[in-house]
């Protein structure tokens, strides 16, 4: 029997039938790439629904991540990275072959810049933070500071790629594409893997995308404002008819499938019209804010009605999680330029309070729901800025890849603790130095992924997240 049609004509049809197909980016690209892939963690039984949940390799102590990416390079020792012997040192000359610096006019000469935010020391921890982010540093306690962390490139592009895939050259799948790959997710009326960004970072879209993992597995990008998702408000009058439209839409499909089996791409289309389906329904009440507390939103430093700004990236972050999604990334490139204070390190005075109160606003929210004994907040930038500069005075600092500061919060990691040092300069990561690639091993870790495991066959090779590089930091594990 030939299925219902509702539609004035085939045209008619097809658009709406596919009203929320840019709800799933596996419609965008290409969704698969020509090699089958395989996870440890995967059954063959998994292949009609590639973000199935999936067992971890062993018991997980996160269930989501929160990542928030301050996009530019947030200097580590005007932030969590105190350096008294950069103060008392101001002024002096240094001599090494930084690649900012190298070849290049004018910086012939190069001297240390102290800091521009006094540090004091936080909570019952004594972490010194500085000032830059008050609210932040009165969650100290909660907290662990890497601040011996480096990276392998100084440039925005390769650095922000690197942060994300763990390749500095070439695209890659992002972390959250991996692990939507390796866990799946919970809800599947929404997507497991989305990303609050309300402009591009450097590395544009490459930074959510899955490149050769299955396209269901790419970041959902939403914008903060009235419309977060395109599509999002169904095309047709009645759910009804969007119902019967989808089953029509359905019974196409398996159709063209039954002679087709197994093929990928299929697949992948099929589940992306159920998931936008399922994110018309869900996705509006995930964003809907109104029923929040004066005093929640209070806590991000929110005015009720507000839809746009970090504290709604915040808060939007936390109902996702709450709601299932395996792993949401929260981008903050500023209203009017990001966080690269080649000219001014006063950019970082006029940013800082666009996250610090949502920042620590969502810690405490996490702590008072009890959820974060579920939920891994990352904070981090590409790299950091450099502790010196071609003046003493100059008022900026440029790209620095060899020492920076990032922080971790919540499952699975110690509370009021500082892994691993600078020198007392804060130029290089001395003192238990991680890489990018080991950030990443542990990020996995604590979702219950051995980061040697989680693996995709491509081009015929064995891929993964850290490359062949990456040790688990078992010191910042509780």
């Amino acid at each position: 029997m030939k299925p219902p049609c509702h539609c004035g004509n085939r045209r008619q049809f097809v658009q709406s039938a596919v009203a929320g197909s840019m709800l799933m980016p596996g419609l965008l690209s290409e969704l698969l790439a020509s090699d089958a892939g395989r996870s440890a963690l995967g059954t063959q039984a998994d292949a009609d629904n590639p973000v199935a949940p999936r067992d971890p390799h062993f018991p997980a102590k996160a269930k989501s991540v929160i990542f928030l990416f301050m996009s530019g390079g947030v200097s580590h020792v005007d932030s969590f990275d105190p350096k008294p012997q950069l103060i008392a040192d101001h002024g002096k000359q240094v001599v090494f072959d930084h690649p900012e610096t190298r070849n290049r006019p004018g910086y012939e000469k190069i001297f240390l810049k102290r800091p521009d935010w006094k540090f004091s020391p936080r909570g019952q921890s004594g972490i010194e933070v500085s000032d830059l982010f008050p609210h932040i540093a009165n969650q100290a306690d909660d907290i662990t500071f890497i601040r011996s962390m480096h990276t392998s490139h100084s440039n925005h592009y390769n650095a922000t790629l690197g942060m994300h895939t763990g390749s500095f050259a070439f695209a890659r799948p992002s972390i959250g594409a991996w692990m939507s790959y390796g866990l799946g997710t919970s809800n599947q009326n929404l997507p497991s893997f989305l990303v609050l960004a309300p402009q591009m970072p450097y590395a544009g879209t490459q930074v959510w995308a899955s490149d050769f993992l299955p396209g269901a597995h790419q970041g959902t990008r939403v914008m903060p404002g009235p419309e977060p998702v395109a599509n999002l408000t169904r095309r047709v009058p009645t759910t009804r008819r969007q119902e019967l439209e989808l089953e029509a839409m359905r019974s196409f499909n398996e159709a063209h499938l039954a002679s087709r089996q197994h093929d990928p791409q299929l697949m992948t289309r099929i589940k992306a019209f159920e998931t936008a389906h399922g994110m018309q329904t869900e996705m509006p009440a995930a964003l809907d804010l109104s029923g929040e507390s004066d005093q929640t939103l209070a806590l991000y430093g929110m005015n009720r009605g507000t839809t746009d700004g970090f504290g709604w990236q915040c808060l939007a972050a936390r109902r996702l999680v709450e709601r299932g999604v395996r792993f949401v990334e929260l981008i903050h490139t500023g209203s009017s330029g990001n966080w690269d204070s080649h000219g001014n390190m006063a950019d970082h005075g006029r940013l800082a309070p666009q996250v610090d109160q949502p920042i620590a606003g969502l810690l405490q929210d996490l702590k008072q729901r009890g959820m974060m004994d579920d939920v891994l907040v990352v904070w981090t930038s590409e790299f950091g800025r450099t502790p010196f500069n071609n003046t003493a005075d100059a008022p900026g600092r440029e790209h620095h890849n060899w020492g920076f500061s990032s922080w971790l919060a919540g499952a699975g990691v110690k509370r009021g603790y500082v892994h691993g040092a600078t020198d007392e300069h804060g130029i290089r990561a001395v003192e238990k130095p991680v890489h990018v690639h080991d950030f990443h091993a542990t990020i996995l870790h604590l979702m219950g992924i051995d980061h040697t495991r989680l693996t995709y066959r491509h081009g015929g090779r064995d891929y993964r997240l850290t490359d062949v590089a990456g040790h688990v930091v078992k010191d910042v594990l509780s």
